[in-house]
């Protein structure tokens, strides 16, 4: 792979059942690079706002997110808000690996900040384990508003199971 991932762990992530992989979000491409590792598929819980974007790029987006399997979440708050848990929980009762980052949304400046509840209450209602991950250098490879990225080595760190 171009981008020489370093990933440490990874057979933390079980081969089968329901699984919760919980990361920090620091650029765009976390989505792509995250699953390109992980031995089985990884549906992201993605802002339905990358399926409705206007013009080239927002179609663009779209065929993406639609081909790497991602499934839309309105997280506008309310019941919308609610549609996305169970989104989520219909999932994992299928033995799915869902990819969630906790925070919400990407960091705008690199560090990590308090995540949300919802990943919890995923995790308590299904059974599924929540494997942590550490992603590195994806903020410096593509930054908010970067089209095309640089080539940089990506760094992943599996953690153990909660």
């Amino acid at each position: 792979m171009l981008f020489r991932p370093k990933v440490t762990g990874l057979r933390n992530v079980p081969q089968s059942g329901p699984v919760i992989i919980a990361s920090n979000h620091l650029s765009f491409s976390d989505s792509i690079f995250m699953p390109l590792v992980v031995p089985r598929k990884v549906t992201f819980l993605a802002k339905s706002e990358y399926f409705t974007s206007p013009g080239i790029k927002g179609f663009i987006k779209k065929i993406t997110f639609i081909a790497l399997g991602q499934v839309p979440v309105d997280r506008s708050g309310g019941r919308r808000s609610e549609a996305a848990l169970l989104t989520g929980l219909d999932l994992l009762a299928g033995g799915a690996c869902i990819g969630i980052y906790p925070e919400g949304t990407r960091s705008p400046d690199g560090k990590l900040y308090k995540g949300r509840t919802g990943i919890a209450r995923m995790a308590i209602e299904s059974g599924a384990a929540i494997v942590p991950v550490a992603m590195f250098n994806t903020a410096e490879i593509q930054p908010t508003g970067q089209v095309v990225p640089k080539v940089q080595r990506v760094e992943m760190i599996f953690g153990e199971p909660l």
